[in-house]
C-alpha cells in the first residue's frame, strides 16, 4: 500500500509546499483536498476516488474545485466526498456557490459515518479533534499496516485522541510551529514540535511524519527535527512528493 504526499503545508501554498492532500493512489483514497489536489491525476490508477475531509477550512478543501482538470487527464466513474455531516452542506453551498464557481463538479457528498469498509480489507475510523470549527482525525487499518492522520489541533501526550492513534505503524501529524512559537500554536489551535513528539512516544507509534508546516518557513528543517528526534527518534518531516509504503 503506497501513500503519496501531494501537499504538506498549512494555510496557503509556498514555493516548497502545497496545502494538505494525501493520496493512496492504488485504491483511490484521499485525505483532505488542499491545493496539492492538482497532482492527483499523475498517480491515480482506478476509476473511483473517495475523499475524506478532516474539516472545511479552505486550505483543506479548495482543491475540490480543481476536479475538472483531473477528470480531463484521468476520467473517474465515481467521486465521493466524505466528511462531518454538518460540514458538507457548507462546502456545497459556499465553495460551489454559482457566484464563486461556475458549475458544480460531479461529486457525491456523504457523511463519513455512512462510509463502508476501505478497499483491500481496510477499516477507516474517525475521531474528534479540538480546533475552531471542529475537526476529525482518521485512523486507517489494513492487514498489512496502519496509519493515523491528525491535523489542525493542539497536540499533547494526554490528548483525548491519543488512544485512537495508539500503536499505528505511521502517524502523520501536523506540526505547524517549532517550540519557540508555542504561544502562537496555542493561540491558533495548532501544534509545536516537542508536543507532537511526546504524543507519538506515548502512543507507541512506529514512525512519525510531521506535516501541515507553517508556509512562512521554507527551510530544510522548519520544525527543529533534532529536538523531535531527541524525544521520538523515528521522526521525519513530510515533503511534497514523498511516497511511503504501508
Amino acid at each position: 500500500m503506497k501513500l503519496v504526499f501531494l501537499g504538506t503545508g498549512g494555510y496557503h501554498p509556498n514555493n516548497r509546499r502545497h496545502t494538505a492532500c494525501l493520496l493512496f493512489p492504488q485504491i483511490g483514497v484521499m485525505l483532505d483536498a488542499g491545493t496539492g489536489f492538482f497532482r492527483a491525476a499523475k498517480y491515480l490508477s482506478g476509476t473511483h476516488l473517495d475523499i475524506f475531509l478532516t474539516h472545511a477550512h479552505l486550505d483543506h478543501v479548495i482543491g475540490l474545485s480543481y476536479l475538472f482538470d483531473l477528470l480531463a487527464v484521468h476520467p473517474l466513474e465515481r467521486i465521493t466526498v466524505h466528511g462531518a455531516a454538518d460540514k458538507l452542506p457548507a462546502i456545497q453551498e459556499h465553495l460551489f456557490s454559482p457566484t464563486l464557481f461556475p458549475q458544480m463538479p460531479p461529486y457525491r457528498f456523504q457523511p463519513v459515518e455512512q462510509f463502508q469498509p476501505l478497499p483491500d480489507g481496510g477499516v477507516l475510523k474517525h475521531f474528534p479533534l479540538e480546533h475552531p470549527g471542529g475537526v476529525l482525525g482518521f485512523r486507517l487499518d489494513w492487514p498489512s499496516g496502519s496509519m493515523a492522520y491528525v491535523t489542525d489541533t493542539t497536540a499533547s501526550p494526554d490528548a483525548l485522541y491519543s488512544g485512537s492513534i495508539a500503536g499505528v505503524d505511521l502517524l502523520v501529524h501536523e506540526c505547524y510551529f517549532p517550540d519557540k512559537y508555542k504561544d502562537w500554536a496555542i493561540k491558533t489551535g495548532h501544534s509545536w514540535t516537542s508536543a507532537v513528539a511526546r504524543l507519538a512516544a506515548k502512543a507507541d507509534v512506529g514512525r512519525l511524519l510531521l506535516t501541515h508546516i507553517n508556509p512562512l518557513c521554507e527551510d530544510d528543517d522548519p520544525v527543529d527535527l533534532s529536538l523531535a528526534r531527541s524525544i521520538f527518534p523515528a521522526t521525519d518531516v513530510a515533503e511534497d512528493g514523498m511516497e511511503i509504503g504501508l
